[in-house]
């Protein structure tokens, strides 16, 4: 009878072992000693990262990062090609990662550049960069599926623009219309036209500043940007402006800039 007892005890254990579900692994590249080796750009992959942990190596790096936690992270190893700017997006993961870019090795690490979602960062030839994925919300679920993409970020936008020799001014406001166009192509995410205007009129000088933002999308645009003196009122007459047109990517810009002396009238 008590064999009988030990044997349907026996049969059970193994029951639940085999039922049991299987745990999954901490990804390969959990640890600094595991960082997947990029062999170059463009690159991205998904992974879960439900196992994976965070050690000593994290909190060095995020002396100089202050990221609110580390958890579930995982490294890889880039060694840049050429100068250029990297672009690093997790935004497409299923929980809230950060991003931090470190050169060095583990007990000398130099943090060069960190950030949630997406962050970029200037990669010199031959320099080897860590980039570190991680869970950033404290106390949070420990990962998920990790979205990751790295690659070459665009070059900067290019810009060209004129400035037309004949302005206005407003005698009832007394501000001024500069105008002109400009020319620009790539990928933006910031554009602006900046003029400052500077006329004597009689013993003053008066000086002003306008703004303006700008389409690029490759074609030749028209602009207009109303100053408004900060010491006086502008008059008609020659007056001398500083025009500078930027436009500014995901990590880098293209400007462009003019100074002439316009004639305003009324």
């Amino acid at each position: 009878m008590r064999r009988a007892t030990i044997a349907t005890c026996l049969v059970t254990i193994m029951s639940l072992v085999l039922a049991a579900p299987a745990l999954a692994a901490a990804p390969t590249n959990d640890t600094y000693a595991g960082r997947t080796i990029l062999a170059g750009l463009p690159f991205s992959e998904t992974l879960d990262t439900t196992e994976a942990t965070t050690d000593a190596d994290d909190v060095a790096w995020n002396t100089n990062c202050g990221a609110p936690a580390t958890e579930a992270s995982v490294w890889y190893e880039l060694t840049a090609a050429t100068d250029g700017g990297v672009i690093v997006d997790v935004t497409a993961s299923d929980y809230s990662a950060g991003i931090a870019v470190v050169t060095g090795s583990p007990g000398s690490f130099v943090t060069e550049a960190c950030g949630p979602g997406i962050v970029g960062f200037f990669a010199g030839a031959g320099t080897t960069y860590q980039i570190v994925a991680f869970d950033d919300t404290p106390g949070g679920t420990n990962g998920g599926m990790l979205s990751i993409s790295i690659e070459e970020a665009p070059p900067p936008p290019e810009v060209e623009m004129t400035v037309d020799r004949v302005g206005h001014f407003d005698s009832r406001s007394g501000s001024a219309t500069i105008t002109g166009t400009i020319t620009c192509s790539g990928e933006t995410e910031f554009t602006s036209i900046d003029v400052q205007l500077r006329q004597r009129v009689g013993r003053l000088i008066i000086n002003g500043f306008g703004s303006t933002d700008f389409a690029c999308d490759g074609t030749t645009h028209d602009w207009s940007v109303e100053v408004i003196g900060d010491n006086g009122v502008f008059k008609g007459g020659k007056a001398a402006t500083v025009v500078f047109g930027v436009a500014c990517g995901a990590f880098d810009c293209g400007e462009a800039s003019a100074e002439t002396t316009v004639q305003l009238k009324g």
